[in-house]
């Protein structure tokens, strides 16, 4: 490394990014609730040294952009980017994150208090910590290294704060549709320290089987939506394997089901003695990284159409198969991309392991930058995501070290610098 980049990486204040990660995850902020996380990143990329936009969201004009999806309810939603550096030859650079947070479900599961930052065993706990407050903090920090010791961008370094990610990437869309495009970028989502060129589609569906209800001492007499549900649950399994089988990615080599599709939600039913008259099922849909989004819902919806074709129940009262709520188009840039190979070179100099290059089985919102935003990107940050959506969510400080490191390094490789 040269000593510019030696000076900046030793100017990184870890305690201090541990010690504003806890105050952040203490910030609830489930999918709608996100301004009060938004104003706090805002006022720290301010001491951050950061030049801040922040701007109310207009959810009527982005409801009018193909690329939109929202689930929650939003009466309200901030924008927040913070930009150093300036048009000096060199190439722009986005490090983008999220600050809404999915539900934290039952308490009483939790070991830790999931509205507040833990330190333990060398793992930093809480609702958010690894999806992705975590990888957020990292970026502020990777700027704020840049700034505190004394360095020149030669192109701008933007840091994204953005809203509404879990379901559907309003606020990403938003800084897009603003005007942040850049050379590339990086999302900081969760990839155990993996270079992503690629991620996943998930389309959130939603199926309605109806039945005939009727009094649960004659139920005879009815038709349980219940027991309709199980022939189209089969079909939808089946139709996951075959899919799983046949889109063949060396991306995903190590995935059983990089493809999952999944079911999250059932609700049937008004009265313990009646028979159902109705079933209602969602589920997420895994989307290949090159496949056609029109084909895969035209697959699924035609597994829903087989099952109720040999049932005479079903046949004559078809489910109705809805597409809501977020739909993740897949993405991908090349493998050899010079952004990828700045983003695993920064990470082999700052940490001295071996990059590994793989594909991530999430959606995100890579897609909307790469796609909507003609910027190319990479998802790289710390943790598991298999730590997150969960009881005593957490972050390894270790992966939190690295990549800061590792994104200060990129930043100033990827944008040039002098100083």
């Amino acid at each position: 490394m040269r000593e510019i980049e030696e000076r900046v990486l030793r100017a990184i204040d870890v305690d201090a990014m541990l010690q504003y990660l806890c105050e952040l995850i203490a910030v609830p902020s489930l999918d709608g609730e996100e301004t009060a996380a938004q104003e706090h990143v805002a006022a720290q990329m301010k001491r951050c040294g950061l030049e801040v936009d922040v701007w109310e969201l207009d959810f009527d004009e982005l409801g009018q952009h193909p690329a939109f999806s929202m689930e929650a309810e939003r009466e309200n939603g901030l924008g927040v980017v913070g930009v150093m550096g300036e048009d000096g030859g060199g190439r722009s650079l986005i490090l983008n994150g999220h600050v809404d947070v999915v539900p934290v479900g039952d308490e009483r599961l939790w070991h830790y208090p999931p509205w507040q930052g833990t330190i333990a065993e060398g793992r930093l706990y809480g609702r958010g910590a690894v999806d992705m407050k975590g990888g957020l903090c990292c970026a502020l920090f990777a700027a704020k290294a840049v700034r505190d010791a004394g360095v020149r961008l030669h192109g701008r370094l933007m840091v994204e704060s953005v809203i509404g990610e879990e379901d559907g990437g309003v606020g990403t869309l938003a800084a897009v549709l603003r005007g942040y495009k850049a050379d590339g970028a990086v999302v900081a989502e969760p990839t155990e320290l993996m270079v992503a060129p690629a991620q996943a589609g998930a389309f959130n569906f939603r199926v309605t089987i109806p039945g005939k209800a009727a009094h649960g001492c004659v139920r005879e007499e009815g038709v349980s939506a219940i027991e309709k549900f199980f022939p189209i649950h089969e079909a939808l399994m089946a139709l996951e394997r075959s899919r799983n089988e046949k889109l063949t990615d060396p991306l995903y080599s190590r995935y059983h089901l990089p493809y999952a599709l999944c079911i999250g939600k059932v609700r049937a039913g008004t009265w313990a003695s009646s028979v159902p008259e109705r079933l209602v099922f969602e589920g997420r849909y895994g989307v290949a990284v090159d496949e056609d989004a029109a084909a895969a819902r035209r697959a699924l919806e035609e597994a829903v159409a087989q099952a109720t074709e040999v049932d005479p129940w079903l046949r004559d009262h078809p489910p109705v198969v809805e597409w809501w709520g977020g739909q993740f188009d897949p993405a991908r840039i090349p493998v050899d991309h010079p952004l990828v190979e700045t983003v695993a070179g920064a990470f082999e100099d700052a940490t001295g392991g071996v990059t590994r290059v793989e594909g991530m089985t999430y959606g995100a919102d890579m897609r909307l930058l790469v796609n909507v935003g003609d910027t190319a990107t990479v998802l790289f940050g710390p943790g598991d995501v298999r730590a997150s959506h969960r009881p005593d969510e957490y972050v390894p400080v270790d992966d939190l070290v690295a990549a800061v490191r590792t994104l200060t390094l990129t930043a100033l490789r990827f944008c040039g610098c002098e100083g």
